[in-house]
């Protein structure tokens, strides 16, 4: 006669559901399926956790629903995790994102905005000239994108 094998997890585990388990130590969280220690990620890592959560509802081992009370997540971010995981497996979650380049300031209305700016306009007015809105000028100033040179005053031209 088969003989069932009880689950047994550590005493400090929170149950996910009847056959999976969590357990936080030492920063790390360890994820236990029947007796077995399946996983393990650091307590920071979210890209793991989102994949290895999403991993085990796709798998069948517990629902979105369990994943959601056990963690405290919003279901909607679980279904994101799931669908991201389902589209493009586990390295969706560590694929860098990429930085859009900027669009408004190519490199032609950067030449053309320092050129103003050197001519003694000031940025409103070189804003409005170019077409661009006046805080996309001052932050690409501030950043240093658009080298703005002062020209020196000399005391003998004012009098």
């Amino acid at each position: 006669m088969p003989q069932t094998l009880l689950p047994i997890f550590p005493m400090d585990s929170t149950p996910i559901n009847d056959v999976l388990y969590v357990q936080k130590k030492n920063g790390q969280v360890y994820y236990f399926l029947g007796c077995h220690p399946v996983f393990c990620h650091a307590q920071d890592d979210m890209r793991s956790f989102r994949m290895f959560t999403s991993q085990l509802v796709v798998n069948g081992n517990c629902k979105q629903v369990d994943i959601v009370r056990a963690f405290n997540i919003s279901s909607i971010s679980m279904k994101r995790y799931v669908k991201k995981y389902r589209q493009g497996g586990p390295g969706a979650f560590f694929k860098s994102r990429r930085t859009p380049k900027p669009r408004v300031l190519t490199d032609e209305v950067i030449q053309k905005a320092e050129d103003l700016l050197c001519g003694g306009k000031n940025r409103s007015e070189v804003a409005r000239t170019l077409g661009v809105k006046a805080d996309t000028l001052y932050r690409a100033i501030r950043s240093g994108r658009i080298k703005v040179v002062k020209k020196k005053r000399n005391i003998s031209d004012e009098e």
